[in-house]
């Protein structure tokens, strides 16, 4: 009896789509970088880690995300645009959150911690949007500048009193408002005339009077509390 021949069928199998990979690879790549940064620095840039931050979420959870220190940024702007005090006060970032630089000839009496009328409505504007609970977990830290002129009065015998005092007068008036007398969120600082942002005096001793207008200021700085954990 003849027997047929076997004919072995092979069916052909299917191909195996393996692009998930490429997307998981990705995805721990940026997660390594991510903590490869937090480790590598003393501190963190905070404006970086929240792109960092929201770049991660983007491609991992395909999602955006808002940064609080840009929309903060935003509102402050908006507050100083609103009031037209462009020439007045900057309002910048830096590595640890926002920076607001405040002129003190529009925001102080000459020689004095009184607040101006244009300070007033200002910090009010300010202090309602610190107090906002979106706003709640950053820290507010003042601190006051003067230039090199010597001041003898008696309730502000020298610079560094000036300056503490404009300080005070701030965090006073947020405190007020209701934003947090709380100790650990603000805070005033006082430098005097040591930090100038440009030289008091050309290089024969002379003084710069628009050098020494821009020194006397008054400094804003609001971060996020994990800014000064590292």
């Amino acid at each position: 009896m003849a027997r047929g021949k076997r004919r072995l069928q092979f069916k052909e199998e299917e191909p195996v789509n393996e692009d998930w990979l490429a997307t998981y690879a990705d995805a721990i790549t940026l997660l390594m970088a991510f903590f490869v940064m937090l480790v590598s620095f003393s501190k963190v840039e905070i404006p970086m880690f929240e792109k960092v931050q929201a770049g991660i979420a983007e491609q991992i959870g395909k999602r955006e995300v808002v940064r609080p220190t840009q929309v903060l940024e935003t509102d402050l702007r908006d507050v100083v645009f609103n009031m037209a005090l462009d020439s007045a006060v900057n309002v910048s970032t830096d590595d640890e959150g926002i920076l607001m630089e405040m002129g003190s000839a529009s925001f102080f009496q000459p020689g004095s911690a009184n607040l101006t009328n244009d300070a007033v409505l200002f910090l009010k504007d300010v202090g309602d949007l610190l107090k906002e609970p979106r706003y709640l977990g950053f820290q507010v830290e003042v601190s006051g500048h003067t230039d090199d002129s010597p001041i003898n009065s008696p309730r502000f015998p020298t610079n560094w009193d000036l300056a503490a005092g404009r300080a005070i007068a701030v965090v006073r008036f947020f405190a007020a408002l209701g934003v947090d007398p709380d100790s650990k969120r603000m805070r005033a600082i006082s430098y005097g005339d040591t930090k100038p942002k440009l030289p008091n005096r050309n290089d024969f001793g002379e003084p710069i009077p628009e050098n020494r207008e821009a020194n006397r200021r008054i400094e804003i700085r609001v971060f996020p509390k994990y800014s000064r954990v590292f």
